[in-house]
């Protein structure tokens, strides 16, 4: 439950990036600083359904193919 209010002050680009991605992710501007703060503060205690929240919403990583992986290993165990 939400129980404090606080009033921020932002410029023009800071508050155009917030808004790109509150409307990308389908959230309001209140929601994705929240997660700011969660990330940048994370309590120490993390509920399921925070942990959940903070995958589904972490940005994509690269990751490699299996064959990518293997060709890897295979070239550092030649060495």
């Amino acid at each position: 439950m939400l129980t404090r209010r606080t009033q921020l002050l932002l410029d023009e680009d800071r508050y155009a990036r917030l808004r790109q991605r509150a409307t990308a992710t389908n959230r309001s501007v209140g929601a994705v600083i929240r997660e700011a703060i969660d990330r940048a503060f994370p309590s120490e205690a993390m509920t399921k359904a925070q942990a959940a929240e903070y995958f589904r919403t972490a940005p994509l990583m690269d990751i490699s193919t299996p064959d990518e992986i293997r060709r890897e290993l295979e070239s550092i165990y030649d060495e």
